[in-house]
């Protein structure tokens, strides 16, 4: 009885203290990690977000970029914190999902994390270099027929959306192109521009520079739809390879065991800043969809992402490179 009755006053004490931590909450800096380098669409929602929630909160909010292992030396920097919301991850579908399938990974994405929310959808862009001599998705195809091995495809690391799209189009065009994984979209757009490699499906934000400026080609977008950045590129489906789709996504989390009056006083203040109108202008020109959900929508969302990308991993037999 008096155990019991212990228990519920431990209940009610972190009940009513809760309420405070989060109004309190932040009184310091905020550490936003990202397990990509500069220069990728994680990247610039990433800066994006600070920079609003320190205009906000009055707390600087710190973009840590540490690349490295497909995302997941940031991703289990988060994973190990306090569970304080001091640490937050902003990450996509290749650490918080795909990796599961092809990794030992030091972290359980589903035991470790809390969900903070969706942030959005980014569609990548096939472009090749100037040099490669197609100006179109079935042109691309004969060339990789023509030249079995040689062609070579650049990504944001192995098990990232732009390298499942690299290994769906093997697939589907019955095509041997070689996947070239780097420690994130910025070192594989750089070796792109600068002719060390023939293509990339790259995100849409890192790319669109580039073929405004003429130093790349763009050939077609990985959605079902065309994108209102680029609405003169085809989809890869209607180009070339029916239902040929792939759309990478985003979101935030932080460690687990936080106290949820944290989690959600995040949750709505990133929600706030990502409904915006000129937040919503400024990342859809550069082909990042927002969409925002609440914690639990988030996290039954990533596992369902999880099942999803562990079957087509296995059925197509991608190894770690």
């Amino acid at each position: 009885m008096k155990l019991g009755l212990l228990v519920l006053s431990v209940v009610a004490l972190t009940s009513a203290c809760a309420a405070p931590l989060a109004q309190g909450y932040p009184l310091r800096p905020i550490r936003l990690i990202l397990g990509f380098a500069p220069g990728g669409s994680t990247d610039l929602v990433a800066r994006v977000v600070a920079q609003k929630m320190a205009e906000t909160w009055g707390q600087q909010v710190v973009v840590d970029n540490r690349p490295g292992a497909n995302g997941m030396i940031g991703a289990d920097l988060v994973a190990k914190a306090i569970p304080d919301g001091y640490s937050v991850l902003l990450s996509s579908i290749g650490p918080m999902a795909i990796n599961a399938s092809l990794y030992k990974m030091p972290y359980d994405i589903v035991a470790d994390f809390a969900p903070i929310t969706y942030t959005g959808n980014v569609t990548n862009l096939l472009v090749v270099h100037p040099s490669v001599a197609a100006t179109n998705v079935k042109e691309l195809i004969a060339l990789a027929k023509a030249q079995p091995g040689k062609l070579t495809f650049g990504s944001s690391g192995t098990g990232g959306a732009p390298h499942m799209a690299v290994e769906l189009f093997r697939i589907l065009a019955a095509v041997n192109v070689v996947h070239v994984p780097y420690k994130g979209g910025g070192p594989a757009m750089a070796d792109l521009v600068g002719g060390q490699i023939a293509g990339s499906f790259a995100s849409m934000p890192s790319a669109i520079p580039f073929v405004r400026a003429g130093k790349l080609r763009a050939l077609a977008v990985t959605a079902l739809k065309r994108s209102p950045a680029e609405p003169q590129v085809p989809t890869i489906s209607e180009a070339g390879i029916p239902g040929f789709s792939v759309l990478d996504w985003q979101g935030l989390f932080t460690t687990a065991k936080t106290p949820p009056a944290i989690v959600n006083k995040l949750n709505g203040e990133v929600v706030r800043i990502l409904k915006l109108p000129d937040i919503v202008d400024r990342l859809a020109i550069a082909g990042v969809e927002i969409q925002t959900t609440t914690p639990k929508e988030w996290g039954d969302f990533v596992k369902s992402e999880i099942a999803k990308w562990g079957k087509v991993v296995k059925d197509a037999g991608v190894k770690v490179e």
